[in-house]
């Protein structure tokens, strides 16, 4: 017997509605992407390596041998070598064979650095996360520095009151007394923390003692104290003298007439992230 017409139209909407529910569920899932083979071969050597099964100085064969254990071309081999290179996991020896190598930390904190240009960080927050930073820092030197960490330290001190009447001398001298004192803590993750942000601090530091040079004496008070305090273990007068120099450097920030809240990429424009390790 023939359906009623008010039946069939009802049943006719009923069918649109599923088929409407059933494209929005479709909709909510995006197209599988396929990665390219590439990656593949880059991440299961990077994989090999963060396992342990290719440790620091382990070879990985030439490019030929990669291709026939992977079954891809030459040019795909290369351009997943080439991911490791860029990463510092794989170098190339001058056999041409390839073996893993430990990334540099300059090289990792060059684009961590970069990222953070790219974020537009301001001075306001290097300056927050240098205090938070500070403490931790001069109390794991207390804890761990050496003799030969206090020669380090001491010779630079030297050498910064020899070159005091020159600003852009002082500002390098600056940079390598924080990098000494991050290097006495002998804490290498703390290290490879700080580096990315101390690139950034390092021509901030330039841009105050350049803008205000008279500020280099008290520069160097801060580091005798603080050497000073690591050399007698004093906790208390190294916390309070790593805090007296961190508020000294956003004092000579704001009198050098800039904004705490501005960008840090106004004033390095790239420089502190593009220079090569020494």
């Amino acid at each position: 017997m023939p359906k009623p017409a008010a039946e069939l139209s009802t049943l006719a909407a009923g069918i649109m509605s599923a088929g409407t529910e059933m494209t929005q569920v479709t909709a909510r899932f995006e197209r599988i992407k396929a990665r390219p083979a590439y990656e593949l071969v880059a991440d299961e050597i990077e994989r090999q390596i963060l396992a342990g099964a290719l440790r620091p100085g382990d070879p990985i064969g030439t490019e030929s041998e990669l291709v026939k254990q992977f079954g891809v071309n030459r040019s795909t081999v290369r351009e997943g070598i080439r991911l490791l290179e860029q990463s510092g996991l794989v170098a190339r020896e001058a056999s041409r064979r390839l073996s893993v190598s430990i990334p540099h930390y300059h090289g990792l904190a060059t684009r961590m650095s970069r990222a953070l240009i790219l974020q537009q960080v301001t001075f306001r927050e290097l300056y927050h996360t240098s205090r938070a930073l500070g403490p931790g820092s001069i109390d794991q030197a207390m804890d761990n520095r050496t003799e030969a960490d206090l020669e380090a330290l001491e010779a630079n001190l030297a050498h910064t009151r020899k070159m005091q009447h020159d600003a852009p001398a002082v500002a390098e001298l600056d940079a390598e007394f924080h990098k000494l004192l991050d290097a006495a803590t002998h804490n290498r993750v703390l290290q490879l923390a700080k580096e990315p942000m101390s690139m950034l601090v390092r021509p901030t530091t330039a841009h105050i003692i350049t803008n205000n040079p008279g500020g280099i004496p008290r520069l160097i008070e801060a580091h005798t104290h603080i050497v000073d305090a690591l050399r007698r273990r004093d906790r208390d007068k190294g916390r309070l003298w790593v805090d007296r120099h961190l508020r000294d450097w956003k004092a000579g920030f704001e009198r050098s007439g800039r904004d705490l809240d501005s960008p840090v990429d106004v004033i390095v424009h790239g420089r502190a992230v593009s220079e090569e390790p020494q």
